[in-house]
């Protein structure tokens, strides 16, 4: 939750030199004082809510470095997979061709 601080004895005090009664001047700054408040907790980020947001992407870099590596491994299976099936047509070619 996020609060501002401001001197709102002198903001009335303003109020009251600009002509404004003393009840209104009141209300005027608890009015601002609530609305600037409200507006704050739900727009501003706290220290709470960047720590569990650089937790979130450590997680997920951790989680794609995984992942990475696995397809690295499916990648080398598949290199040989394919030299495998070539290595075979070309013997079967190479026999065709000489026999």
């Amino acid at each position: 939750m996020s609060t501002i601080t401001f001197d709102t004895l002198r903001y009335v005090k303003q109020l009251e030199a600009s002509g404004i009664a003393p009840q209104q001047a009141e209300a005027f700054v608890n009015a601002q004082r609530e609305i600037l408040s409200e507006a704050l907790d739900s727009t501003l980020a706290t220290k709470s809510d960047i720590r569990d947001v650089r937790v979130d992407i450590a997680k997920l870099e951790s989680e794609n470095k995984q992942d990475m590596a696995k397809l690295d491994k499916e990648l080398a299976v598949l290199k040989w997979m394919t030299g495998l099936v070539m290595a075979g047509v070309a013997a079967q070619v190479l026999k065709t061709f000489f026999a």
